[in-house]
């Protein structure tokens, strides 16, 4: 396992930074915790492995925590051109991989769905448990976000087109995220601080900072008919907790179109879109006791073909 320190990131007691080099890229991702079932935490938009900065000292007592930098997110390299979402699968096949502890309890959110999704429909064996939170799926009703003209969001179309997030966003990156991006679907009043900006803003401000986030809203306007045709020949079959806030039931629908096997819903009262941040706690037992439950149902480490975890 490469352990190499990223220094400009910010320090948090017990959780430790590592660049790993997989795919033909360089992730960043950080880790928590000793003993117990693996998990891996994935961001969505406009974050990076901060969202989960709160969540993971919370976990890392009964599990062994990651969480990454997508490809084109946080202190992950940003150089190339592809950076969609098939791309963001495959890293993190390969990084689970590289790691040595699959399968792994997956945990995303937002527009990582897509990534995701794949991930656990083309190597369930990676993936012994899906938590989806505030999640939707291009050819399950995302797309329509995009639509402005019924309450869709310009900031789709703006990624999503060549060169625009550079020209607009380049330099009023912490305006953007303080002013707009987070207090627009924030519920929970002080939930993300001057720090919280301060650490995404770092991040998203260097050269080519957007490109993860343009990369995988072009998916997003483009992979329906790919990901129901995905869902069709190879739904998922693991337990998955659906987590919903200000979204309400949106993921648990999508969740259940997309799922052959259990689907558990949690939805928290009071809650923006950055359930993360703003309801650590109540998200926390959500997870542990999903998580407590599928490994009990799964038996001893080693009795479930392709289970072994090796740290």
């Amino acid at each position: 396992m490469n352990t190499d320190t990223t220094t400009s990131a910010p320090t948090v007691t017990g959780i430790a930074h590592h660049t790993a080099g997989v795919n033909g890229t360089a992730l960043h991702y950080v880790s928590a915790g000793t003993e117990g079932s693996p998990v891996l935490l994935v961001h969505g938009f406009p974050e990076t492995w901060w969202a989960f900065h709160k969540l993971i000292p919370l976990l890392a007592g009964r599990h062994r925590v990651f969480a990454v930098d997508l490809r084109g997110f946080g202190d992950s390299a940003n150089d190339g051109d592809d950076f969609s979402s098939a791309t963001a699968a495959e890293d993190l096949h390969r990084l689970i991989a590289h790691l040595g502890v699959g399968p792994v309890h997956l945990a995303a959110q937002d527009i990582s769905g897509s990534a995701v999704f794949r991930l656990a429909a083309t190597h369930p064996e990676d993936v012994i448990s899906l938590t989806a939170t505030e999640m939707g799926l291009a050819g399950f009703g995302l797309e329509g976000f995009a639509d402005v003209t019924h309450g869709g969001s310009w900031h789709i179309g703006v990624l999503a087109a060549p060169g625009i997030a550079d020209l607009l966003f380049t330099g009023r990156e912490r305006e953007l995220l303080g002013t707009w991006a987070f207090p627009s679907m924030t519920a929970v009043p002080g939930a993300i601080g001057e720090e919280d900006l301060d650490e995404f803003a770092r991040t998203y401000a260097r050269p080519g900072g957007w490109r993860g986030a343009v990369g995988l809203y072009r998916s997003m306007l483009a992979e329906g008919d790919e990901l129901r045709e995905l869902a069709t020949s190879h739904p998922l079959r693991m337990p998955v907790l659906a987590v919903g806030g200000f979204g309400g039931p949106f993921t648990e629908a999508t969740m259940r179109q997309v799922t052959e096997g259990e689907v558990t819903s949690v939805l928290l009262e009071g809650v923006g879109h950055y359930v993360a941040m703003e309801a650590p706690d109540a998200l926390a037992r959500a997870i542990t006791e999903f998580l407590e439950r599928v490994d009990r149902d799964a038996g001893p480490v080693g009795s479930q073909p392709g289970r072994s975890w090796q740290w």
